[in-house]
C-alpha cells in the first residue's frame, strides 16, 4: 500500500518523488502499442537520430488518453493534490538507445497556450511548432506538477532526471548560479510503469545515454488555475 503522507512531503519538501508499479506491464504494453501505431510522418512531430517527440500527445493521438489517465493514477493525484486539477500539457519523448541527446540544468518556466496576448505578467514569449508558450506569474508554476509515466527502466546510464533537492522552493533559480558547494545532485532511477512527480521549478538536467536502453517517457503537466482572458490553457483537458 503506498504511503501517501511519504509522498506528499516529498514533494512539497524535496520538490518530487518517484512511485513505483502505478502501471502493470500489461498497461505499458498497451501504451507502447497505441503509440507504435501513430504515423510518424506528421509535422507537429519531432524525429531525429537522438529523440523522437510527439507535442500535444493527447491532441495528436486522442486514443492514448485513458490509458495514461487510470482510475490509479488518477486516485494518485486526487491524494496528493486534491481533486481540482486539470492537465495543460502532454509530451511523450523517446530516447533511442544511441541517443547522445542530453539536456543541461533548467527549470520548467513555461506554459502552452492558445494565443499571444499582452497580459499583465505573462512573458517573454516564445513560438514552437506553431505553439505558444509563456513564462507565467510564478504563483502559477508554484500550484502546478508534472506527472511522468515511464515505459522503460530509467537510470543514470540511459539519462534519467538529475535534480537539486529543494530548488523548487528558491524561485526562479538560474542554473550558471548554482552553488555546488552547497547543493546536492540526486539521480532519479524510475522502473518500467513507475512515476515520477515533480514541481516545474525543480531544477532538473538528463544526461546522454550511454548503454544500449532506451528510455520513453510520458510528460503531464497539471494545474488547478484559470488564466487570465483571452489565454487559455492550450490542452485543458479535465479528469474524469
Amino acid at each position: 500500500m503506498l504511503d501517501f503522507q511519504i509522498h506528499k512531503e516529498n514533494v512539497r519538501d524535496n520538490g518530487f518523488t518517484v512511485i513505483p508499479d502505478v502501471f502493470s506491464f500489461e498497461e505499458v504494453e498497451a501504451l507502447i502499442a497505441q503509440i507504435e501505431a501513430v504515423d510518424t510522418s506528421k509535422a507537429t512531430f519531432r524525429k531525429t537520430d537522438d529523440l523522437f517527440a510527439i507535442r500535444q500527445f493527447f491532441k495528436e493521438v486522442p486514443e492514448i488518453g485513458p490509458l495514461v489517465l487510470t482510475q490509479k493514477l488518477q486516485g494518485i493525484i486526487n491524494t496528493l493534490f486534491g481533486d481540482e486539477f486539470f492537465v495543460v500539457k502532454s509530451i511523450y519523448f523517446d530516447k533511442p538507445e544511441k541517443s547522445n541527446w542530453f539536456v543541461a540544468y533548467h527549470q520548467d518556466l513555461t506554459i502552452s497556450v492558445n494565443k499571444k496576448a499582452d497580459v499583465s505578467g505573462f512573458g517573454p514569449w516564445t513560438v514552437k511548432q506553431n505553439q505558444f508558450a509563456v513564462q507565467p506569474p510564478l504563483t502559477i508554476l508554484q500550484g502546478n506538477f508534472t506527472v511522468r509515466i515511464h515505459l522503460d527502466d530509467t537510470d543514470e546510464t540511459n539519462g534519467a532526471l538529475k535534480v537539486i533537492p529543494q530548488s523548487h522552493a528558491k524561485g526562479i533559480y538560474r542554473p550558471e548560479t548554482i552553488d555546488w558547494s552547497k547543493e546536492k545532485e540526486k539521480v532519479c532511477s524510475v522502473s518500467k510503469g513507475g512515476i515520477m512527480i515533480m514541481r516545474p521549478l525543480l531544477l532538473h538536467a538528463s544526461n546522454r545515454t550511454v548503454s544500449a536502453k532506451r528510455r520513453r517517457v510520458i510528460h503531464v503537466e497539471f494545474s488547478n488555475e484559470e488564466l487570465p482572458r483571452p489565454l487559455l490553457w492550450s490542452e485543458r483537458n479535465r479528469l474524469s
